[in-house]
C-alpha cells in the first residue's frame, strides 16, 4: 500500500513538470490576418496546472499594458515581477484555484478560453507525539492538510474530518481511536480515486504492561491484585483454564482487582484492548492448593462418612480413593471436607482435585474397617438351609463363598447378621465373606455340609424367555415336586422328567431379569439354580405414560436412527430406534425436546409410586462405557443423571451390559436420579422438574453399541 501511495505522489510530480513547460493557447492568428498593432492581445498563459508561490506568465501582444490580473477565485494581482510588451510574469497566490483567469486592460478585460489548475502537492511532514495512548491528541504537520478528509490509523481504523479536533493547511489534530493499533498514519483527500499519503515512519499506540500479580499462591475465588501501567485499557483478561472475565472489581491505570475464576489453572494471564490484542504477563498466576493434616475416623467404613480437616479445602471439587473409586463430597467449608466412602474404595491414599487441575495427595492412608465373623447359627448344615453368620460391620458383606467356591443365595445383610442360603454343591470347609470393595475374610472356622436329598442343577440355560421350554440337567430331579420361577411363579407345563433331566416350560409371568429356579422335594426341602437371565418385555400397562416411542419424532437427534420398522426386530410390530456404531467418549443416543409427548398428569407425583421402563435389545455386548438417562429440567444445564453399565455410580447398574437375547424390559427407580451428572448428592424428588429435555448419551469408555429400543414410559407400582 505504501509503494502504490508513494507512486501516485510521484505520478502527480510527474505530471506537473511535463505539463510545466507547455503554455495554455488563447488567441492565435490566421494567415492574413491584419494584426493592430495597438491591440492588447493573450496569446497564451502557463504552466497549467501550476504550483502556488509559482511563476505564472502570460504571453501576447501589448502585454506592458495589462494593469491587473484577477486570478480565481477573485484574487487580484497587481504587484507583478516582470511586465513587457510579450510577456507579463506574476506569482500565483497561496489562495489561487482551479478557474478562468481575468487580464484587466484599458481596452476591457481579457478572460482565458483555458482553466487555469492549480497542483496541490499533499504531503505528511511529521507527527507528533511518537506514540501515544488511545483517547490522546495526536498532530499531524505538513502541506495541504486542509484537503484531507480522513486520518487513518492502523489497521484501517477511520478518523472523518467531522471528527478532527483542529484541521489547517499545515495542521491536523485528531484523537488515537479507542481500537487504533501501532503502525503508519494515512492521510486521504476522500476522493473517488483518493490521495493517499503515509507517514515515513510507524506511530505508536500504547499498551497496557504487567509488572506485578498478588499474592502468589493466590485462592480460586479470592481477589487478585495486577499492577501495571496503562490498565484502564484493559477489557478482558484470560487465565489458563479458559475463564475469562471481563467485569473487574476495580480498574484503574495502574491497577486492577478480581475475582480469580474457580477453574483457573496456573500459567500466565492474557489481556486484551478494544484494538484485540493481547498482552501477557511474565509473571505466572500459581493457584492455591488444599492442604489436609488428618482423616476421621480412620479407620473408616464403606458407605459411610469420614471426615478430612486442612486448609482451603473448600476448593476441592473430587476426592479419589486408592484405587480410583471416586468419592461423595457431603459438604465442605475451608477446614473440614465430608466425605462419602465409595462401596468400593481400597486402603490408601486419598487424592483431593480442584477446579485448576492441582491435587493433593492425604499425608495418611485411608484404613478401612472390615466385617470380623463372630459366630455360626450352625457349623453342620444342610445346603439349601440357611445360614447366619453373627459378627460386626457385616452389612458390608455383598457375598458369602462356601467351599468348593459356591456361592451362597438370598443373602441379606445387616450390620451385625449376614444370612445366607447354603447351596447344593457346598463342600465341608472354612466360608469366605467378600465385601464391597472385593476384601475376602476367611473364617477360622469351618462349616460341614450335611448330606441333603436334594436335586442338584449342572446344565441350565443362561437366558431364557416366557414361553420357552428349557432343558434343566443335573442329580435326582426325579424327587422335585415343584419348580418355582422368578417372582414366585409356580410352573405347570412340563416336557420329559427324569432323574437327571427335566424339561420345563418358562411361565408367562416370570419377573423378568436376573434369577434363579427353585425346585421343592418330596420332603419340603428346596435348592435353587445358578442364576438366569429371564428376558422379554414388559406389558405397556398405562400407554398414556409412554412418552417416546419413537413411531412418530424418530429419535429427535443423536446417533439412534428412529421410524425404523423390521417386523423380524419389532417389539410390538411398530418402529423402533437402533444404533449400530462403534463409539468412544460422549456421543448424543436419543433426546425428547421441551414437553412434547410428556405425561403432564405426573407433575407432582410421588417418585417412588412410579420406574421409568425401556424395552431394549441388546444384539452385541457393551464392553466398555455406560449409557446415561438424563432428565433436565427447563435450561437448567445437565441436572439428573442416571448412569447404566461399567461406568455407573450405582453399584446396582455398575455392570457389563450383556447380550439379551431378544428384547427385555430394563427398569430404572427414578429416586436414584443424581445431580452433576449423576455423581452428585442432590436427588431428583419431584417430575415437576422435568420441562427441558430427557434422553440418553453414551459415555465414559469405548465399545460397539448395537442396541434397540422402544416404549420409553413410566408405570405405576404403588
Amino acid at each position: 500500500m505504501q509503494a502504490l501511495f508513494k507512486n501516485k505522489y510521484l505520478l502527480l510530480l510527474l505530471f506537473g513538470l511535463t505539463i510545466s513547460i507547455v503554455m495554455v493557447s488563447c488567441d492565435k492568428d490566421e494567415p492574413g490576418d491584419k494584426v493592430d498593432p495597438n491591440k492588447i492581445e493573450l496569446l497564451s498563459f502557463g504552466p497549467s496546472p501550476a504550483l502556488r508561490g509559482a511563476d505564472l506568465q502570460f504571453i501576447g501582444r501589448n502585454m506592458d499594458k495589462v494593469t491587473e490580473i484577477v486570478l480565481p477565485s477573485n484574487v487580484k494581482v497587481t504587484n507583478f515581477k516582470s511586465k513587457a510588451a510579450d510577456k507579463v510574469v506574476i506569482v500565483v497566490p497561496e489562495e489561487t484555484v482551479d478557474g478562468l483567469v481575468t487580464l484587466k486592460t484599458p481596452q476591457g478585460d481579457i478572460v482565458t478560453k483555458s482553466l487555469l489548475t492549480i497542483s496541490e502537492p499533499i504531503t505528511i511532514v511529521g507527527f507528533s507525539p511518537a506514540n501515544a495512548r488511545p483517547g490522546a491528541t495526536v498532530t499531524i504537520t505538513g502541506t495541504y492538510l486542509n484537503l484531507i478528509e480522513q486520518v487513518i490509523f492502523a489497521t484501517n481504523k477511520v478518523v472523518a474530518k467531522a471528527n478532527f479536533v483542529s484541521q489547517t493547511r499545515d495542521k491536523i489534530e485528531v484523537i488515537v481511536p479507542a481500537d487504533a493499533k501501532s503502525g503508519k498514519i494515512a492521510i486521504s483527500n476522500g476522493k473517488p480515486s483518493p490521495i493517499i499519503v503515509e507517514t515515513e515512519t510507524e506511530f505508536g499506540v500504547t499498551l497496557p504492561a504487567f509488572t506485578t500479580l498478588n499474592p502468589s499462591p493466590v485462592k480460586a475465588g479470592g481477589v487478585l491484585t495486577i499492577g501495571g501501567t496503562d490498565l484502564d485499557l484493559i477489557t478482558e483478561i484470560a487465565f489458563e483454564g479458559g475463564s475469562v472475565i471481563k467485569e473487574f472489581d476495580s480498574k484503574t491505570a495502574t491497577e486492577i482487582k478480581l475475582k480469580v475464576p474457580s477453574n483457573a489453572r496456573d500459567g500466565v494471564i492474557k489481556a486484551s484492548v478494544p484494538s484485540l490484542e493481547q498482552i501477557t504477563s511474565a509473571a505466572s498466576v500459581v493457584m492455591v492448593v488444599p492442604t489436609f493434616e488428618k482423616i476421621e475416623p480412620n479407620p473408616g467404613k464403606s458407605g459411610q462418612n469420614i471426615t478430612l480437616t486442612g486448609k482451603d479445602l473448600d476448593l476441592v471439587t473430587s476426592v479419589t480413593f486408592a484405587n480410583g473409586e471416586a468419592g461423595t463430597i457431603v459438604s465442605k467449608s475451608e477446614t473440614e471436607l465430608v466425605v462419602t466412602v465409595a462401596p468400593k474404595a481400597t486402603e490408601g491414599s486419598i487424592t483431593l482435585g480442584t477446579a485448576s487441575t492441582k491435587t493433593v495427595v492425604s499425608p495418611a492412608d485411608l484404613k478401612l474397617v472390615v466385617p470380623v465373623i463372630g459366630s455360626f447359627s450352625a457349623t453342620a448344615i444342610k445346603s439349601s438351609a440357611d445360614l447366619a453368620i453373627a459378627g460386626t460391620n457385616m452389612d458390608l458383606v455383598v457375598e458369602v463363598l462356601f467351599a468348593g467356591g459356591v456361592k451362597g443365595t438370598n443373602l441379606k445383610a445387616t450390620g451385625g447378621e449376614v444370612i445366607v442360603t447354603v447351596p447344593p454343591g457346598s463342600k465341608d470347609g472354612p466360608v469366605t465373606l467378600v465385601t464391597t470393595n472385593g476384601t475376602n475374610i476367611v473364617s477360622t472356622e469351618s462349616i460341614t455340609i450335611l448330606a441333603s436329598n436334594v436335586p442338584s442343577i449342572t446344565g441350565y440355560p443362561t437366558n431364557a424367555k416366557p414361553g420357552q421350554m428349557i432343558v434343566l440337567t443335573g442329580e435326582k430331579l426325579n424327587i422335585t415336586t415343584n419348580v418355582i420361577f422368578p417372582g414366585n411363579v409356580p410352573a405347570t407345563k412340563f416336557g420329559v422328567k427324569t432323574a437327571n433331566m427335566i424339561e420345563v416350560v418358562v411361565p408367562d409371568d416370570v419377573k423378568k431379569g436376573k434369577g434363579v429356579i427353585t425346585f421343592v422335594t418330596f420332603e419340603g426341602e428346596t435348592t435353587s439354580s445358578p442364576e438366569i437371565n429371564f428376558s422379554g418385555v414388559d406389558a405397556v400397562v398405562d400407554a398414556s405414560l409412554v412418552f417416546f416411542n419413537f413411531d412418530n419424532r424418530g429419535a429427535w437427534w443423536g446417533k439412534m436412527q428412529g421410524n425404523t420398522r423390521n417386523d423380524a426386530l419389532s417389539v410390538d410390530g411398530t418402529a423402533y430406534g437402533f444404533v449400530n456404531e462403534n463409539l468412544s467418549g460422549w456421543n448424543d443416543m436419543f433426546w425428547r425436546n421441551g414437553k412434547n409427548d410428556f405425561p403432564a398428569d405426573l407433575i407432582g407425583v410421588n417418585l417412588e409410586d412410579y420406574v421409568l421402563k425401556i424395552d431394549i435389545n441388546v444384539l452385541e455386548p457393551i464392553t466398555g462405557g455406560s449409557l446415561n438417562l438424563h432428565f433436565r429440567p427447563g435450561d437448567d444445564g445437565a441436572k439428573y443423571w442416571l448412569t447404566w453399565g461399567p461406568g455407573a455410580t450405582d453399584p446396582q447398574l455398575k455392570e457389563p451390559i450383556e447380550k439379551t437375547d431378544g428384547w427385555v424390559t430394563k427398569t430404572f427407580e427414578l429416586t436414584n436420579f443424581r445431580d452433576n451428572y449423576g455423581w452428585g448428592s442432590e436427588l431428583m424428588t419431584d417430575l415437576s422438574v422435568i420441562g427441558g429435555q430427557f434422553g440418553m448419551a453414551f459415555d465414559s469408555g469405548s465399545s460397539k453399541v448395537n442396541i434397540l429400543m422402544d416404549n420409553v414410559r413410566f408405570e405405576k407400582i404403588k
